[in-house]
């Protein structure tokens, strides 16, 4: 008979999961869920972590059946990039306006990866600005800043 092995990793991140969707439901449940025509604050979120739980039930049961590669290292220059990329975003925004600092922003966290060119960063920050303004500002029409006081002569 064999004995039930777990892919240890993903077993960790399908429990993370789990566990992450059912506190964001339960707070979620103490504000106002609304009703199925009028969806209230806390219908949404209710939502989503339903959704994360399903979504971890998968990954652990995934888990269960196949046996995970085994880790290689850390990627820490990966994780410092896109990590510190949110701070940059929300560090730059009101000086350089939402067109300056997405494109700092995408061009920072591009480096990520060790096999980014220079033209190829600018090239994906470039395309990640333009589709970004066009999304945002022109199509939901949200209203920021796109040029800051720090670009304006």
């Amino acid at each position: 008979m064999n004995s039930l092995t777990f892919d240890r990793p993903n077993a960790l991140c399908g429990g993370f999961f789990i566990l992450s969707g059912l506190l964001f439901g339960y707070q979620s449940l103490t504000v106002d869920l609304g009703s199925w025509l009028r969806i209230g604050p806390g219908g949404l979120p209710l939502a989503l972590s339903g959704l994360l739980v399903l979504l971890g039930a998968i990954i652990l049961v995934q888990a269960a059946r196949t046996e995970g590669e085994p880790a290689g290292r850390i990627a820490w220059r990966g994780m410092l990039f896109i990590l510190l990329s949110p701070l940059i975003f929300g560090l730059t925004v009101r000086g350089l306006g939402f067109i300056g600092s997405v494109f700092v922003t995408s061009l920072f966290a591009s480096f990520a990866s060790y096999r980014m060119k220079l033209w190829m960063a600018f090239a994906l920050a470039v395309a990640l600005t333009i589709f970004s303004t066009a999304v945002f500002s022109y199509g939901l029409g949200l209203p920021f800043e796109r040029i800051g006081p720090w670009l304006r002569w």
